[in-house]
């Protein structure tokens, strides 16, 4: 059996190439990050994008300024050992490292990183090759299905159910960012229902709210989270997608919140809280006798009534059935008197538990 508890309740920091290609500030990310994540006490785990930039980029497309994608990973390249610096830093701030690679080379890179898991992103979730290659490795993998065909979708949670590797899946709207109206939280249904004993997270890109959409993510079933991370300084402008570090605190927040409402007892019926309990039995009708009653009668609807408050050791009409089965009076009850549990020839009162439990309620 694939063991997927590594996804659950795990935070995913997306750094993306907010490093701008400068080692300080990434490790400024980590540093502010991390803290938020250690003070709210949850498992967080800080994500790099690892591309072969000498090659992802074809020759003739290289000097293309214009091509805003082009350009931001030409620019933002580190090289190998400032990879190390900054997933050594992640290891020793007590979050996880990980990377989504966007290439085979960069599959290689997290394999010689000891990285744990890997990340698939939502534009390569139907891209084989890579596919392929990220399976390879062994490793748990978390894929978003932003805009991803639905055929690929199972095809791809399909491949990796056959090779017994841990897959997580996330909803996400892959724009950034994306609107309120545009975050289809019922998605999450929709993937909890098609890929059963998946864990299923969110990896959101709206940018009005930090506490909405995790209250409600976590209500439906997600269980792991995913957001893009940066910092202000030196005038950079922050994408609207993009968390900051006091921003990553209120959705952390929003998430003790979301575990605090939803409670523990999601696969079993919930045991009443002592106080619920209480209330509730101040609304149960007692057993009352509408005439004197001897011993050895047998007391039938005409011979009760049945009123509030309940008194302790009272029967309720919880506990008496008339009809074909009957009862017989042991003792002798007084009009408008409770009829107890010791009146009357019940199972309640030979069982110690039970007898004790309606001694326990009522005036």
């Amino acid at each position: 059996m694939v063991n997927r508890e590594v996804f659950d309740d795990l935070f995913v920091l997306e750094m993306t190439n907010n490093h701008l290609g400068r080692l300080d500030r990434a490790l400024r990310i980590v540093h502010d990050h991390s803290r938020i994540a250690r003070f709210n006490n949850v498992r967080t785990a800080i994500k790099l994008q690892f591309r072969d930039a000498d090659h992802f980029v074809h020759p003739e497309f290289r000097d293309r300024k214009d091509i805003r994608y082009v350009k931001r990973v030409l620019e933002t390249k580190l090289t190998k050992d400032e990879y190390w610096q900054i997933i050594e830093a992640i290891r020793k701030s007590g979050c996880i490292p990980m990377a989504t690679p966007f290439d085979e080379p960069s599959v290689d890179l997290c394999e010689e990183f000891g990285l744990p898991i890997i990340k698939i992103a939502s534009a390569d979730s139907n891209d084989w090759l890579l596919v392929e290659r990220i399976a390879a490795a062994r490793r748990p993998v978390i894929v978003s299905f932003g805009g991803t065909p639905l055929k690929d979708m199972d095809d791809l949670v399909s491949f990796f159910e056959r090779r017994n590797i841990p897959l997580a899946i996330n909803h996400c709207v892959a724009a950034y960012p994306h609107e309120d109206s545009e975050a289809q939280l019922h998605q999450i249904d929709f993937f909890k229902q098609r890929y059963p004993g998946h864990v299923i997270g969110y990896s959101c890109h709206e940018y009005h709210d930090w506490s909405a959409s995790m209250h409600i993510a976590y209500a439906k079933g997600a269980r792991t989270f995913e957001r893009h991370i940066d910092i202000e300084e030196d005038g950079v402008e922050v994408a609207k997608y993009s968390s900051l570090p006091g921003q990553v605190d209120t959705w952390f927040k929003a998430y003790q919140k979301a575990r605090e409402f939803c409670g523990n007892a999601q696969h079993s019926r919930l045991l009443p809280l002592e106080r619920e309990a209480a209330y509730l039995d101040t609304y149960i009708r007692g057993v009352y006798a509408a005439r004197d009653i001897a011993v050895g009668e047998n007391i039938t609807d005409s011979d009760i009534y049945l009123a509030i408050p309940l008194q302790r050791g009272q029967l309720s009409t919880r506990e008496l059935m008339l009809g074909k089965f009957g009862h017989t009076m042991l003792l002798p009850c007084t009009k408008d008197s409770p009829l107890t549990v010791d009146h009357i020839d019940t199972p309640y009162a030979q069982n110690e538990n039970l007898r004790r439990q309606i001694f326990s309620r009522g005036l």
